[in-house]
């Protein structure tokens, strides 16, 4: 069975990592995003019970997750911070395995979204890594208009933007329209060689 061309998505908060997403999958990407994973392993088992043993049960009211509590724990304390994110990373790891097992055999190209992707050294993970940027008024504006909480406590725990750039091997730009975005996403498919994508051209021998 052919491996599919693996790529991990990161960026900035409010870069627009989701849309990016959105836009390989109407290019015909399988895709996953880390983040819906993490949502979906707080509320189970074996991370349900670790989170109420470490911070007790008033962290998962009626058995389901407070994430803005657990959020507020997190973001005022780094130790808090490594012990959940050393919970949780082991588990995305898997569930992202079984979900690249399980894609059907003619699937060409699977889009990760990862935020912590350089910060967690996951990128060794893919066959090519994508930063999505966006200028930091445009960054301001939509992180404002989804009233984002936290936002500067979650950037504490992230690489600079540029970093992430710097370290990525494509870069993309996303401050003008989504049809542009999935313009530039379509181009890059097409550079990376992703054999199948639509729109893309055939590798180069």
């Amino acid at each position: 069975m052919a491996r599919p061309l693996t790529i991990g998505l990161t960026g900035g908060i409010a870069a627009g990592k989701s849309e990016a997403l959105l836009a390989f999958e109407r290019l015909g990407a399988a895709t996953i995003s880390s983040d819906a994973i993490v949502h979906r392993l707080l509320d189970d088992e074996p991370l349900l019970d670790r989170l109420v043993d470490r911070w007790g049960p008033e962290v998962a009211p009626d058995g389901r997750v407070d994430r803005s509590r657990v959020g507020e724990i997190v973001f005022a304390d780094r130790d808090q911070l490594r012990w959940l994110e050393a919970q949780i990373h082991p588990l995305v790891g898997e569930r992202i395995g079984v979900w690249l097992q399980s894609l059907p055999e003619a699937t060409r190209v699977a889009v990760i979204e990862v935020p912590l992707l350089f910060e967690t050294e996951m990128e060794g993970a893919f066959d090519a890594t994508v930063a999505v940027v966006a200028s930091e008024p445009v960054r301001r504006e939509r992180a404002d208009a989804r009233g984002q909480a936290l936002v500067l406590e979650r950037e504490a725990r992230q690489l600079e933007q540029d970093e992430k750039a710097s370290r990525a091997d494509h870069v993309v730009r996303n401050d003008g329209t989504v049809e542009e975005l999935e313009g530039e996403l379509s181009a890059l498919l097409a550079r990376i060689g992703a054999r199948g994508a639509p729109g893309a051209d055939p590798l180069q021998t």
